[in-house]
């Protein structure tokens, strides 16, 4: 399959979406204003492709050209606006993509009420076919598959983090990187049913009720 290649001068919207990162070009109009808002779970990335960004981020503010880039941590709220003459372009990426992922701000900080959005609004078409009470006993299917993945890979652990100790005390090297492989298998399967707890629930919960 041929790579796609995105332009930022032509796809304005949200070109990778899924629960470990959501990502996106975003054009601002000159004097446009988002609104202030945090995650409360993802970090995210701002890189200034063109034109000018003024962020307030947390309390400070700065304003950033083409080729600057800014982050803004979860729980921290954050705001853009275009000061310049001329459209802003910029990418952006938050991980993770869970929903809720925006949480709406006021002025003092203090946070709106938990808000889901519709699918679409990131450029994913919602799942109308599959019934809700499905997607539940999906979720829920996928919820125990991430705790057992979690608890099989601690149990496992902990014998494997002995088995690592004793071979960094007596300087085999060899024994150690076979333990570090165990345990690395064991981090990637508990993250990959993570992951895969995280795309059921985004595909449910714009539909478990009210999306705005």
């Amino acid at each position: 399959m041929p790579i796609q290649v995105f332009d930022s001068k032509r796809d304005s919207r949200n070109i990778l979406v899924t629960p470990q990162i959501r990502s996106r070009f975003f054009r601002y109009e000159p004097g446009q204003v988002g609104d202030l808002h945090s995650h409360d779970l993802g970090h995210e990335i701002f890189l200034i492709l063109q034109g000018r960004a003024h962020f307030k981020i947390a309390g400070e503010e700065a304003e950033l050209g083409p080729g600057q880039l800014c982050v803004a941590l979860v729980d921290e709220p954050h705001q853009v606006r275009n000061p310049g003459s001329e459209p802003m372009i910029m990418y952006l990426s938050v991980t993770p993509h869970i929903q809720p992922t925006h949480t709406g701000r006021n002025e003092d900080g203090s946070r709106h009420p938990t808000r889901f959005r519709p699918s679409p609004a990131y450029d994913v078409e919602t799942d109308t076919q599959t019934p809700v009470d499905t997607l539940i006993d999906r979720f829920v299917a996928a919820a125990q598959s991430a705790a057992k993945a979690a608890r099989e890979a601690a149990q496992r652990q902990e014998v494997i983090s002995t088995q690592l100790k004793l071979a960094l005390a007596a300087g085999d090297e060899g024994g150690a990187d076979r333990a570090r492989e165990e345990m690395w298998q064991g981090v990637s399967q508990t993250f990959k049913q993570v992951y895969a707890l995280g795309d059921v629930w985004n595909a449910l919960a714009p539909r478990a009720g009210k999306a705005e």
